[in-house]
């Protein structure tokens, strides 16, 4: 995520804190000012709030720690004004392990209440203040915020996780790709009563709410289209004309064919071997620090992930995501024979997803199936390499 700095790394997991959070703390500040009069006042309402969002770095680590278990890396957890988010490479595919992935959050919340709750009343305070508007004591105070955000969390609202605990749930009876629909249609549901109340009583609900409704959003059509290229391989929706680069090559090369073409990811080839990626973003941090005359192999990222043409499509179209570029496809002998592109994917997705809509509205039983004729064609299309 952009404009976001690393602050700690905890666990092995980078915690991150993004530019907003900070108009976050003068904004609490400013009305920590104003209700109380004093400086003091303000400092203790960041320190309050960051305090909240240590609690929210917590919660953010029990899905992470849990998803470890199950084999699934972080890149990081990134601080919001509206909450954390953990980056988990992916989600489980099995629903009983996503739902424990989803439910571990909350379930660090519910476990800091209950230790906040005996450290209270080992301390004389009451759990329920007689005014609840009056002086509480702060570890009463922190007691009741996990018991809000683990609650808050736990509402059916996907992708919050009582969402995606309750896509799990239905998966486990349901398709993916149904249970998702559900989960992603409660949860736009309540994005607009979040929004509704949000414009009467809390501006932040209003922030929940688009956040709530582009993530179910996006969750479904990311469901839609793994089941569009589920079983298929990625040759069907490889790009087989394509420019390769020599690392002894200027940037200035592969930037011309970048205005000339439709080409942006450039496979860099010596040898006779993938050694390394150049996309659009390093060719023009090279142009802006060093000049054109700068070499392909200075800046390219070396060492890149290769995919196979016989992959499948929808377990190499989450690794081009998580890379943000092209991945070389390389065959059985290590020679580069494609590149998987997010456009490429995506029109593919769009054909395969059209011709599914027409079979499923009532195409012959005899006629062989268009989708296979694609796959057929395409895969049969000897490999071309530039």
């Amino acid at each position: 995520m952009k404009w976001a700095w690393r602050i700690a790394r905890i666990a092995g997991i980078d915690i991150r804190l993004h530019v907003t959070f900070l108009a976050l703390l003068g904004w609490i500040a400013w009305i920590s000012y104003a209700s109380s009069g004093t400086l003091a006042g303000a400092l203790d309402g960041v320190l309050l709030i960051c305090m909240v969002f240590g609690i929210v770095v917590l919660h953010e680590l029990g899905h992470s720690l849990m998803a470890r278990r199950f084999g699934i890396k972080t890149r990081d957890i990134t601080l919001l004004p509206i909450g954390g988010v953990a980056a988990l490479e992916r989600m489980p595919e099995d629903p009983r392990q996503e739902l424990l992935v989803a439910v571990a959050g909350p379930a660090v919340n519910f476990a800091l209440a209950l230790l906040l709750a005996g450290v209270s009343l080992a301390l004389g305070h009451s759990l329920i203040p007689a005014d609840a508007f009056g002086p509480v004591a702060l570890v009463v105070r922190l007691m009741w915020i996990n018991l809000v955000i683990g609650v808050f969390n736990l509402l059916p609202a996907f992708p919050m996780d009582g969402g995606r605990a309750l896509r799990a749930l239905l998966a486990m009876r349901l398709s993916d790709v149904r249970a998702t629909r559900i989960a992603a249609g409660l949860g736009q549901a309540m994005a607009l009563v979040f929004g509704i109340v949000g414009l009467f009583f809390n501006p932040v609900l209003v922030f929940i709410a688009l956040f709530l409704w582009m993530g179910a959003s996006g969750e479904a059509r990311l469901a839609e289209a793994k089941f569009v290229a589920h079983g298929v391989p990625v040759a069907a929706a490889m790009v087989r004309e394509f420019e390769a680069v020599s690392p002894d090559l200027p940037v200035a090369a592969p930037l011309r064919r970048v205005l000339e073409t439709f080409q942006h990811d450039f496979p860099v080839v010596a040898n006779g071997r993938v050694i390394g990626m150049l996309g659009r973003e390093a060719m023009l941090r090279a142009l802006a620090g060093d000049g054109p005359e700068a070499l392909v192999g200075e800046v390219m990222r070396a060492d890149p992930k290769l995919v196979h043409p016989n992959d499948n499509l929808d377990e190499a179209f989450l690794r081009v995501m998580a890379e943000g570029e092209a991945l070389p496809v390389v065959d059985d002998h290590g020679r580069l024979v494609g590149m998987l592109t997010s456009e490429s994917i995506s029109d593919f997705l769009l054909i395969r997803g059209a011709l599914n809509e027409r079979l499923e509205r009532g195409a012959r039983r005899s006629q062989l199936p268009a989708v296979r004729t694609l796959e057929l064609a395409v895969s049969s299309a000897p490999p071309e390499q530039s």
